[in-house]
């Protein structure tokens, strides 16, 4: 630990708030909720927020907003999301979720949570330290991609100040001893996920002639759709496509009438997300075309995420403060999982910023994000994500 001075207060604001802001992320913890549905751990952060005396503004299904205001200076965001996932918990821990829920927080939203519930407690007890106005932006949804998009259709970039920047960060284990790391440019992909039914004919097991089998149409597509990549994306470019779920019938002895088959994929720039797309519907379209399918296939977009591009000059701007206060700080290098987090900057047209912090101090074989035996080392990383936010945002609010 090596914090600038200038931090010092904020540190023994969070050596006296320490146990309180443990047994709180605790209870993230054993309420998680799914997405969307984040009625009760909305209705927690609200809470807290008031109770610091935090101006609270509503946006969207449940996402909000704590307004923290000191006076002339900049505005600066920061953003944690709070959902779970349909996971049921493996850990062990003794604060660990009820199985009987079959919910986890599996990707650490809750230690993002309380994380910046705590950098906004820490903000109000010191604001001799800095000045300006801090967003605490807690964001629902984004496991599904939806959370974001809900927040800027609501109105986010009218309800609040507009920020010079937002920030964020994501926890796991990407980067050993607890570190800090990101680069700038290109880090997650864009991601589109799709659902295509397949109209066929249903008939009698027995005779296959009397219908349009849906099965052997989705098998052919399913088959097809993996040459998109192999021969149709530079080889020097990334792009993935999956099948995710196929859907048909409900017996052995009957050719369906319809079958589903759900799509991913992901690239890092949106116009090869586009393209990938469009091979898709191309794809399919042709394959039904071919069976003499009753009638076009329907394609439904099911969820997705933006093309992520963390801005150059506000990564070095970041990382060189990450370098002055902590020893432990690199780069994960770029990621084929996707994030929504760029909609929230997009939505205010502001710049953004977004990196990972280690979640256990040895990474090999550790458990990684969406396992059911994920739960970050609750100390350090609580204090270090705390710090993180902090730190971050020092360049735009802190004195000194």
């Amino acid at each position: 630990m090596r914090l600038e001075e200038k931090f010092t207060p904020f540190l023994q604001s969070l050596e006296a708030h320490r146990g309180e802001l443990e047994n709180l992320y605790k209870w993230f913890h054993q309420n998680p909720e799914l997405s969307m549905q984040e009625f009760a751990t909305s209705a927690r952060i609200q809470e807290e927020l008031e109770a610091l005396g935090v101006e609270v503004v509503p946006v969207g299904t449940t996402g909000l907003v704590g307004v923290v205001r000191n006076g002339d200076g900049p505005t600066a965001g920061f953003r944690a999301d709070f959902d779970a996932l349909p996971i049921k918990e493996e850990t062990g821990l003794e604060y660990s979720a009820s199985p009987e829920l079959g919910i986890m927080h599996a990707c650490g939203h809750d230690m993002h949570t309380t994380a910046l519930l705590g950098a906004v407690r820490l903000l109000q007890e010191n604001t001799d330290a800095w000045s300006g106005t801090f967003l605490a932006i807690f964001q629902s949804g984004e496991e599904t991609g939806a959370g974001a998009q809900d927040m800027a259709d609501a109105g986010l970039a009218t309800k609040v100040p507009t920020p010079e920047v937002v920030l964020g960060q994501h926890v796991g284990p990407m980067l050993p001893n607890y570190g800090l790391g990101a680069l700038p440019g290109p880090v997650f992909a864009a991601a589109e996920q799709t659902k295509v039914t397949i109209y066929g004919q249903g008939a009698h097991g027995s005779q296959p002639h009397n219908g349009i089998d849906p099965v052997v149409i989705a098998a052919s597509i399913i088959t097809r759709l993996q040459t998109i990549v192999a021969r149709e994306v530079d080889p020097q470019d990334m792009a993935v496509v999956t099948v995710g779920a196929v859907h048909a019938g409900n017996s052995a002895n009957t050719i369906a009438a319809t079958a589903e088959i759900s799509v991913s994929t992901r690239a890092f720039t949106s116009g090869l997300s586009e393209k990938l797309n469009a091979s898709i519907k191309r794809i399919v379209r042709a394959e039904c075309e071919a069976a003499g399918t009753p009638k076009p296939p329907a394609f439904e977009r099911i969820g997705g995420a933006p093309e992520f591009h963390n801005d150059e000059a506000t990564a070095d701007t970041v990382m060189t403060a990450f370098r002055k206060n902590f020893d432990e700080v690199g780069d994960f290098g770029r990621l084929s999982g996707s994030e929504d987090f760029p909609t929230i900057g997009n939505a205010f047209g502001a710049p953004y910023f977004y990196w990972f912090l280690g979640s256990v101090k040895d990474i090999d074989g550790a458990p990684s994000n969406h396992s059911p035996y994920f739960a970050p080392d609750l100390q350090p990383v609580l204090d270090r994500s705390i710090q993180a936010i902090l730190v971050s945002t020092s360049p735009w609010l802190m004195r000194g």
